[in-house]
């Protein structure tokens, strides 16, 4: 069979996979998860414990959760390095590097300004302060990364990798928390332009707004969640 890729929207990190799962090139199939009404639930407890996006379903039938386990399962069939690197290389070493920053510390920095958007019946002060740690938060790793971006086109090199496929489904979060000035960064800035008019970072985009583009045609189909569910949950 061929893996499935569970992604989720609105705004989900795994968009990136995505597009490095199309930039592959080899056969898998989508399913797309509404986070806010499809995920908080048993049914889809039983595929994913902690209820969140992504998950994979291996060509074995297995379920893998978390996003850097899914991209080094990637990177391991990736033989043509369409988004990685020989793993002794230093771009390799690289990559990991910077993937493990934007999912560990950049992607946490934003927690407390998803707390607040979701923590409706809190005491004003109490979201007040939340957003205020979460702002400061974003902006430390922003300066952070805004220091380890090179001189090459994309993170760890002159192409795209899983580096630039982890980064760019978390940092658009800035914009929609408005927690930093994005011209304050302008190497990121000037990266994301790059990532997002990469043909498959549009594709990823198009499926995660619910449009069924052509692609390069390694996608070979979309399934409904509660078929995915019943196939595969424990």
């Amino acid at each position: 069979m061929e893996p499935i890729l569970l992604h989720g929207f609105p705004l989900g990190s795994s968009m990136g996979l995505v597009a490095a799962f199309e930039q592959v090139g080899q056969p898998y199939r989508l399913c797309r998860v509404d986070m806010l009404n499809e995920m908080k639930n048993d049914a889809y407890g039983r595929l994913n414990g902690r209820q969140e996006t992504p998950v994979l379903i291996t060509d074995k039938g297995a379920v893998l959760t978390e996003t850097m386990a899914i991209a080094a399962w990637l990177a391991a069939r990736d033989t043509k390095r369409r988004i990685s690197f020989d793993p002794r290389s230093p771009q390799a070493d690289r990559m990991h590097q910077l993937m493990a920053f934007v999912n560990t510390g950049f992607t946490a920095a934003f927690t407390p300004l998803w707390v607040a958007l979701e923590a409706e019946d809190e005491k004003p002060e109490t979201l007040a302060l939340l957003r205020d740690f979460g702002r400061k938060s974003v902006a430390e790793r922003h300066e952070k990364l805004e220091a380890m971006i090179g001189d090459t086109p994309f993170l760890a090199g002159d192409r795209l990798s899983l580096a630039d496929t982890t980064l760019i489904g978390v940092a658009r979060w800035a914009q929609f928390h408005q927690a930093v000035d994005g011209s304050a960064y302008p190497k990121l800035a000037a990266l994301r332009r790059r990532i997002e008019a990469e043909p498959v970072v549009q594709y990823a985009l198009a499926i995660e707004d619910g449009e069924r583009p052509a692609g390069f045609g390694a996608c070979v189909g979309h399934l409904p969640l509660a078929e995915v569910i019943s196939r595969f949950a424990a």
